[in-house]
């Protein structure tokens, strides 16, 4: 049992002074749980913008974007590819914005925000559990890759290695930002090298190389020219990584206050390692297209999609024998640095789902084995090989729900549609709110039904940017069908407090919390922490059940604050 349950009567015992709910080990250090529940007090923003924008960059060593620019290359040719990854680049850039803006200046992560954007307390349960699967299915791709270069370089059997890429990650993640930080420090050297590697080696040794890429028409007889129908499942397939803002925001959730002594420093911080992140992965995806074009011919398309194959082609004019070794050096590295954060982000949004279903909280440390578990067991199934589908069918969804929360941000908080803080706490939300969840929904239903063909064959391409479509006019639409009315069930007094150090005691757990993260609790009848809220199960949110319909949460254009540090 995870800690013990609060009493339901508004005062303990008597004879009693100890608190009525006492947390495990596992959750109660937070040098193990980094806040995973709750807002980031600015007493554990310790790291500086540029220290916090670098650990987040980290995470983008990852080489699915090789193997996914290779398969978009592949099957609709260079033109098409080309236009493809630009074009998602640009939605997933202007998008991750306002995200990585709103959980830098909060002090949130991608689940907290989503709560206050437009989904309510259980309707961001469902996100919860598709970002879940974001990091399970690309630690499974990129375990898949990293097992592919112990298969190549020590003979480990897949299913070995698969296991092997598994257990390393395990012991980075445990010990949360303060490990993970230093890990991604420590490698990027290494990983910096090894990226440029390749393609100087091609430079110099088969220049002609980059010509004739441009003219590559693909292996399936598509042409170098462009199609909408290529352009549009290519697009398709490089949005599904729209969900990698919500890694970023783990950690930029980290950022230390926006002052006006580091102000350029803060918004550069935030945009290179907030949507900044698309940029790189843009040129990797493309960079991965020319070493799987390269080494077409020596490795047949197969293996062109598996990363180390065409790096190791690439490498061995000039190294010969030793390319093998030292590209799986740099495969390893970018794995373990990329499954850090996939395990790490994982063990976050899990720690969130069952909070809210169970009203338990073993500590977030236990919800990496699940997540790593589903992730090999993907593996074992050998998921790698079905990419393009799989990638194609998640952007439907992933991009439903980015679309909804984007909208909030840019436009319903603005036109004054919803509150212009981000309300993240139980104690204030209605269940479910239809402006975000209900715009995720429709979208995501209407998307997917597209891209099974009901709709015909253009409408089966461009079902991503169906999804997007709907899901940003839809949230708009019914925030002021609604007049607003399902963002709070309650007003919050402290709203506007976020930028205050000021702590009070939980009357639960009697741990001292900032401001923002807590409420007044009339069950308790007292201060109550945002995590004793959210697993209160005696309580039966009398706060909010009273406080439907009533006028005051009608207004949220009373309580103001912006959701930016500036």
């Amino acid at each position: 049992m995870t800690e013990t349950t609060s009493a339901p009567a508004s005062a303990p015992p008597a004879g009693d002074t100890g608190p009525r709910r006492s947390y495990a080990k596992s959750a109660a250090d937070e040098s193990l749980e980094d806040y995973s529940l709750r807002y980031a007090p600015h007493s554990f923003r310790r790291w500086s913008p540029l220290s916090v924008a670098s650990t987040a960059l980290g995470g983008i060593a990852y080489l699915a974007d090789y193997a996914i620019g290779a398969g978009i290359v592949m099957s609709y040719g260079f033109t098409n590819a080309l236009a493809a990854i630009l074009a998602a680049a640009v939605v997933i850039f202007l998008t991750g914005i306002p995200i990585a803006r709103a959980c830098a200046a909060n002090g949130v992560d991608m689940d907290l925000l989503t709560r206050g954007s437009g989904f309510g307390y259980f309707g961001s349960t469902l996100t919860s559990l598709v970002y879940a699967s974001f990091t399970f299915i690309f630690f499974a791709l990129e375990g898949s890759i990293m097992a592919q270069a112990f298969h190549e370089v020590l003979h480990i059997p897949l299913p070995v290695g698969y296991l092997l890429t598994t257990l390393i990650v395990i012991p980075i993640v445990f010990k949360g930002m303060s490990w993970i930080a230093r890990v991604q420090a420590w490698t990027q050297p290494v990983w910096l090298l090894g990226l440029v590697a390749p393609f100087v080696v091609l430079a110099f040794h088969s220049p002609e190389v980059f010509g004739a890429f441009t003219h590559f028409g693909g292996t399936g007889g598509v042409g170098s020219g462009f199609t909408l129908l290529g352009f549009g499942l290519g697009t398709g397939v490089a949005l599904s990584l729209i969900a990698q803002i919500g890694e970023q925001a783990d950690y930029l959730r980290f950022m230390p206050q926006r002052t006006p002594e580091n102000s350029r420093r803060w918004d550069l911080a935030v945009l290179a390692a907030g949507p900044g992140w698309v940029v790189i992965g843009a040129v990797k995806q493309l960079g991965g297209a020319l070493l799987a074009f390269a080494a077409l011919g020596a490795v047949g398309e197969t293996r062109a999609l598996e990363p180390i194959a065409p790096y190791v082609e690439s490498l061995r004019p000039w190294l010969g024998a030793a390319a093998l070794p030292v590209a799986g050096l740099f495969v390893i590295v970018s794995q373990v640095k990329i499954n850090s954060t996939n395990a790490y982000s994982g063990s976050l949004s899990w720690s969130n789902f069952f909070s809210r279903l169970t009203h338990r909280h073993p500590g977030r440390v236990w919800y990496i084995f699940l997540n790593c578990g589903i992730a090999l067991l993907l593996m074992e199934m050998n998921m790698f090989s079905a990419l393009g589908s799989l990638l194609g069918f998640y952007s439907n969804v992933a991009i439903a729900w980015i679309g909804a929360v984007t909208a909030d941000l840019v436009i319903n908080k603005p036109l004054g549609l919803s509150p212009k803080y981000i309300e993240f706490k139980r104690a204030h939300l209605h269940a479910v709110n239809p402006a975000g969840f209900g715009a995720m929904c429709v979208a995501a239903a209407v998307s997917i039904a597209a891209f099974f063909g009901w709709f015909g064959t253009y409408a089966e391409a461009f079902s991503p940017f169906i999804a997007l479509a709907l899901a940003m006019a839809l949230s708009p639409l019914i925030a002021w069908a609604t007049r607003g009315r399902y963002y709070l069930a309650r007003p919050n007094p402290e709203a506007g407090t976020t930028d205050t150090t000021e702590t009070r005691a939980c009357t639960i757990c009697e741990g001292s919390y900032e401001v923002p993260d807590t409420a007044h609790c009339p069950y308790h009848e007292g201060t109550i922490c945002s995590l004793c809220c959210s697993l209160d199960a005696d309580c039966h949110d009398v706060c909010t059940k009273g406080a439907k319909g009533a006028k005051g949460a009608a207004g949220p254009v009373q309580l103001g604050m912006p959701t930016v540090g500036g």
